[in-house]
């Protein structure tokens, strides 16, 4: 009788089913960095999960689901306010709207997988395949937004080396199938112990800790320096700050009389332009002394242009260039500009000189007796396929970022535990550079060995971990995830039409 009293009243005042959605999707989230409370993250898919059983009708359930998922998006990426407030009374107006759109786009995915899992099964359980082809289709479709997937939650357990395996949408998986099982038992089953034990018997599976870091990195290991400047966004193009910073990177390049083997800047380190910055690029060579520098640099190529790493060699000189590939929509560029500009909708296309134009795609520099490393610019650490794409496996991913964008709440942690998964899915060393933070030195099994606080000016001088052998999943990526799943969707599609025949 409550159940079916609920039934009606969520039935008869969506918005009311649309909150309840909310509020759970709020403590969903709670999982995700700052927060790390991955149990209530747990806990709140589960009670989502267990909704499928009161909503009365597919609408209910989109309706539920489209909450649940601005809910969790609100929170989860509530860092996305922060670069409208560089200049808050040009852009400020813009934040809130931004939180909202966003959010609810991105729910529209999990509407349409609530929506689904009742479409497939009665019972619901199809939730756990319909999100994790949601999550899928979230990191792929217009260029991919793949930020705050579920799995994250769990980068410092032990079952996330599974991500190695089986990558991120697998690990998503295997996350809900818990999460449903916990709403089974609870919810639908309590008088079955056997099945509550077996439910806490999964929630206890994904509790176990990473183990601790061997510290003992071999003497004849090459070190790299990290060189973090902690420039301020509103701060970092300002002339009368932008010489202060760069004089900073340049005294942590001369510093110490045990000379790394390579120093790092990170994205948009230096404050002019490649075409004029040969003065520039012999103040850091004198400073570097004899060791080559990669560091972060905008150029030009006659209109366009282009956010950069180049590699300085020992004598001062640009020996290779990488452009990033992946822009961030409405950041970097405009989505569709070049198409609109055909139909004269001008000052859109990055090709004609509005926006960042993108790169070629991915490459990795030869670092000599360091080995390769795949250069991976800001948002690209965000992709799994952006390291699969690697024309050749390298011997560690290079992250360069400025951070600064995203403050100092939530963003650069988040920003974070995906460099990590990165590592555990592709078995490589993340060494990771950022302006204000966190640069850190990320071993093959996602584990931050040393890290530069957030807001923090210094260097850091790491010996570069060893990678391990290729993983599957970097072999493979996401396809056989996503045919397994399409295929067990469609079994319970043909096992629902026969229950209706």
């Amino acid at each position: 009788m409550a159940d079916g009293a609920l039934r009606r009243r969520m039935r008869a005042v969506p918005w009311k089913t649309f909150c309840t959605g909310g509020v759970v999707g709020v403590i969903a989230a709670l999982g995700h960095s700052p927060f790390d409370l991955w149990l209530l993250s747990l806990l709140g898919f589960a009670a989502a999960f267990a909704m499928l059983r009161i909503t009365a009708s597919g609408f209910s359930d989109a309706v539920f689901g489209l909450g649940f998922g601005t809910g969790y998006f609100a929170l989860s990426l509530s860092w996305i306010v922060e670069p409208f407030l560089v200049d808050p009374l040009v852009h400020g107006w813009m934040a809130p709207f931004a939180i909202l759109f966003l959010s609810m786009g991105l729910a529209l995915f999990w509407a349409v997988a609530f929506w689904g899992a009742k479409w497939v099964s009665k019972t619901g359980w199809a939730v756990i395949l319909t999100l994790t082809l949601a999550e899928l289709v979230r990191a792929y479709v217009f260029t991919g937004f793949p930020w705050a997937m579920p799995s994250y939650v769990l980068v410092d357990k032990l079952v996330a080396q599974s991500a190695g395996f089986m990558g991120p949408h697998g690990l998503n998986l295997v996350f809900f199938l818990v999460a449903w099982g916990l709403a089974r038992a609870l919810v639908y089953d309590r008088r079955f112990a056997i099945k509550i034990g077996l439910a806490v018997l999964g929630v206890v599976a994904l509790a176990v800790p990473l183990g601790e870091a061997d510290q003992q990195v071999p003497s004849a290991r090459p070190v790299v320096r990290l060189v973090q400047p902690n420039a301020p966004q509103h701060q970092k193009w300002d002339p009368q700050y932008a010489g202060v910073f760069f004089e900073r990177l340049v005294q942590f390049t001369r510093a110490g009389e045990e000379r790394p083997d390579l120093i790092v800047w990170p994205e948009t380190a230096v404050p002019v332009w490649l075409h004029n910055a040969a003065r520039t690029l012999g103040i850091i060579s004198d400073a570097a002394g004899d060791v080559p520098v990669v560091l972060g640099i905008n150029r030009a190529e006659g209109t366009r242009i282009f956010n950069a790493v180049v590699l300085m060699d020992a004598a001062g000189r640009v020996t290779q260039t990488y452009d990033k590939h992946h822009l961030v929509p409405f950041g970097e560029y405009i989505p569709l500009g070049n198409l609109l500009s055909k139909i004269g909708i001008q000052g859109l296309a990055s090709r004609d000189g509005d926006g960042f134009s993108p790169g070629v795609g991915a490459d990795v520099l030869d670092l000599g007796a360091l080995g390769k490393a795949l250069v991976l610019i800001c948002y690209e650490a965000v992709f799994p396929q952006d390291v699969r794409a690697a024309p050749e496996r390298p011997d560690f991913i290079l992250h360069l970022t400025n951070d600064a964008w995203f403050g100092n709440f939530s963003g650069p942690y988040q920003h974070l535990d995906q460099a990590r998964m990165r590592a555990i899915e592709s078995g490589l060393p993340v060494l990771r550079a950022a302006n204000t933070g966190v640069s850190a030195v990320i071993d093959a099994k996602g584990r931050v060995l040393d890290a530069l606080p957030l807001n923090t000016a210094g260097y850091l001088d790491v010996a570069l971990p060893v990678a391990q052998p290729k993983t599957l999943y970097a072999k493979v990526g996401d396809l056989p995830i996503a045919i397994v799943v399409v295929l067990l969707l469609l079994t319970g599609l043909l096992l629902r039409r026969r229950e209706t025949h």
